[in-house]
């Protein structure tokens, strides 16, 4: 019998969201959602349908893990909320990976990785990462919710970039823009291939985020660093709009 654990993980923190369910680090099973529907319609039935092609159960799984934020305000309280009961409800212990984290894996090593998740209001989600060769991901600065274009400002002066996530790419043109004005060459990756740190370079789309949500969660199981789920809660990084126009209310 495998020691290693099995997971199921999901990721709400995006449009379209994904679930994972993996043997350690060995995929088994994953589908990916629908960006128009929302995940409190789909979410229960996209976990069975991943549990039905793994040929387990959801008493099988070993651990829960959900991406944690930021992300979709909507997305994340179903997605950690589901979390949260099932791992509850079976004794079973559950880990949230920051999406932005998240994000970072999927692109890839890399000694400077900026990760970048759409926020709406034509503002992203950015953070700066390094990841190692065996997948460890180290934060090298906060989480922030800023325009792009302050974005290009904070992170532009650096030589060496690997950008990537959703917000990489519905903001590519302006990231190539910033580029060329500053005199860096910026390359597409292939998927799958881990180049060196020289110049700009533009991660693959990564639609299944849920498999890097669920190998991040591989690393703390085996480092015994679980959340508790009563406690397991979202990283939201700005405030949600019902709070922001509680603030500042729009005009009549």
């Amino acid at each position: 019998m495998s020691t290693e654990p099995l997971i199921l993980s999901i990721d709400t923190a995006t449009m379209g969201g994904s679930v994972c369910v993996a043997r350690g680090s060995q995929l088994l099973a994953f589908n990916v959602g629908e960006p128009r529907i929302s995940h409190s319609n789909t979410l229960l039935s996209d976990i069975n349908r991943a549990l039905a092609e793994s040929a387990a159960t959801v008493a099988d799984i070993d651990l829960f893990a959900a991406a944690s934020g930021p992300g979709s305000f909507t997305g994340l309280r179903i997605g950690i909320a589901t979390i949260k009961a099932l791992a509850t409800t079976l004794e079973r212990p559950c880990v949230g990976v920051p999406s932005l984290e998240a994000v970072a894996h999927a692109g890839g090593t890399s000694e400077l990785t900026v990760a970048l998740l759409p926020a709406g209001r034509g503002e992203v989600f950015a953070q700066m990462f390094s990841v190692s060769a065996q997948g460890e991901v180290n934060q090298l600065d906060k989480a922030a919710h800023i325009p792009p274009a302050e974005m290009l400002q904070v992170y532009g002066g650096l030589p060496n970039i690997l950008w990537c996530g959703e917000g990489a790419h519905l903001y590519e043109a302006a990231i190539k823009s910033q580029a060329e004005l500053r005199g860096h060459q910026i390359r597409e990756i292939a998927l799958g291939v881990n180049c060196a740190d020289e110049g700009w370079r533009l991660a693959p789309r990564s639609v299944n985020l849920a498999q890097h949500v669920s190998a991040l969660a591989l690393r703390r199981f085996e480092h015994d660093e679980l959340d508790d789920p009563k406690t397991l809660s979202a990283i939201y990084v700005r405030p949600s709009d019902a709070e922001l126009n509680k603030q500042c209310p729009p005009p009549n």
